[in-house]
Protein backbone atom coordinates (compact mmCIF):
# COMPACT_ATOMS: atom_id res chain seq x y z
CA UNK A 1 0.00 0.00 0.00
CA UNK A 2 2.69 2.59 0.85
CA UNK A 3 4.49 1.48 -2.47
CA UNK A 4 1.49 2.14 -4.45
CA UNK A 5 0.81 5.60 -2.89
CA UNK A 6 4.51 6.96 -3.41
CA UNK A 7 4.64 5.79 -7.05
CA UNK A 8 1.33 7.85 -7.26
CA UNK A 9 2.74 10.64 -5.21
CA UNK A 10 5.57 10.79 -7.81
CA UNK A 11 3.59 10.56 -10.63
CA UNK A 12 1.19 13.18 -9.12
CA UNK A 13 4.69 15.82 -8.99
CA UNK A 14 5.60 14.76 -12.48
CA UNK A 15 3.02 15.47 -14.10
CA UNK A 16 2.67 19.07 -12.15
CA UNK A 17 5.93 20.07 -13.06
CA UNK A 18 5.91 19.06 -16.53
CA UNK A 19 2.93 21.38 -16.66
CA UNK A 20 5.00 23.99 -14.99
CA UNK A 21 7.69 23.58 -17.27
CA UNK A 22 5.38 23.90 -20.27
CA UNK A 23 3.66 27.12 -19.16
CA UNK A 24 6.97 28.83 -18.76
CA UNK A 25 7.53 27.75 -22.23
CA UNK A 26 5.08 30.53 -23.47
CA UNK A 27 5.71 33.66 -24.81
CA UNK A 28 2.76 36.62 -26.54
CA UNK A 29 2.48 38.23 -29.76
CA UNK A 30 -0.20 41.32 -30.13
CA UNK A 31 -1.08 43.84 -32.19
CA UNK A 32 -4.20 45.85 -33.43
CA UNK A 33 -4.88 46.76 -37.32
CA UNK A 34 -5.87 49.86 -38.42
CA UNK A 35 -8.48 50.28 -40.05
CA UNK A 36 -10.36 47.29 -37.73
CA UNK A 37 -11.94 45.68 -40.00
CA UNK A 38 -9.37 45.89 -42.76
CA UNK A 39 -8.16 41.90 -42.13
CA UNK A 40 -10.33 38.94 -42.13
CA UNK A 41 -7.32 36.61 -40.32
CA UNK A 42 -3.88 37.25 -38.96
CA UNK A 43 -1.44 33.96 -39.14
CA UNK A 44 1.45 33.61 -36.61
CA UNK A 45 4.46 31.06 -38.79
CA UNK A 46 7.27 29.52 -37.05
CA UNK A 47 8.43 26.59 -39.52
CA UNK A 48 5.80 24.16 -39.43
CA UNK A 49 3.82 25.58 -36.60
CA UNK A 50 1.21 28.03 -37.36
CA UNK A 51 -1.64 29.81 -35.74
CA UNK A 52 -4.72 31.52 -37.56
CA UNK A 53 -6.95 34.24 -35.47
CA UNK A 54 -9.65 36.12 -36.46
CA UNK A 55 -9.01 39.67 -35.01
CA UNK A 56 -11.13 41.13 -33.06
CA UNK A 57 -12.03 45.25 -33.52
CA UNK A 58 -8.60 44.84 -35.42
CA UNK A 59 -7.19 43.40 -32.04
CA UNK A 60 -4.94 40.22 -32.24
CA UNK A 61 -2.93 37.86 -29.28
CA UNK A 62 -1.16 34.56 -30.24
CA UNK A 63 0.00 32.49 -27.40
CA UNK A 64 3.07 31.03 -28.78
CA UNK A 65 6.66 29.06 -28.03
CA UNK A 66 9.40 31.56 -28.31
CA UNK A 67 11.31 31.61 -31.11
CA UNK A 68 11.26 33.88 -34.69
CA UNK A 69 7.63 33.96 -36.15
CA UNK A 70 6.47 35.45 -39.18
CA UNK A 71 3.25 37.57 -39.09
CA UNK A 72 1.22 37.42 -42.22
CA UNK A 73 -1.93 39.98 -41.71
CA UNK A 74 -4.26 39.01 -44.70
CA UNK A 75 -5.79 42.23 -45.46
CA UNK A 76 -9.20 42.65 -47.59
CA UNK A 77 -9.18 44.27 -50.57
CA UNK A 78 -7.92 47.02 -51.45
CA UNK A 79 -5.53 46.96 -48.73
CA UNK A 80 -2.30 45.08 -49.04
CA UNK A 81 -1.38 41.81 -46.70
CA UNK A 82 1.35 42.61 -44.18
CA UNK A 83 4.31 40.29 -43.28
CA UNK A 84 6.71 40.79 -40.12
CA UNK A 85 8.97 39.23 -38.61
CA UNK A 86 9.00 38.81 -34.76
CA UNK A 87 11.40 37.55 -32.21
CA UNK A 88 10.01 36.33 -28.84
CA UNK A 89 12.00 35.28 -25.85
CA UNK A 90 10.46 32.55 -23.58
CA UNK A 91 8.33 34.46 -21.05
CA UNK A 92 8.14 37.56 -22.93
CA UNK A 93 5.70 39.37 -25.26
CA UNK A 94 6.58 41.13 -28.41
CA UNK A 95 3.81 44.47 -29.22
CA UNK A 96 3.48 45.19 -32.41
CA UNK A 97 1.40 48.07 -31.73
CA UNK A 98 -1.02 49.77 -34.72
CA UNK A 99 -0.14 48.35 -38.28
CA UNK A 100 -1.77 50.29 -40.59
CA UNK A 101 -2.93 48.71 -43.80
CA UNK A 102 -2.15 50.81 -46.66
CA UNK A 103 -4.02 50.52 -50.40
Amino acid sequence: MKKTFATLVAIIVAVAGLHAFRAMQRATITGKVVPADGADKVYAINGTDSIKIKPTNGTFTFTIKPGSWTVLIDAREPLKDVVLDVAVREGNSANLGEIKLQQ
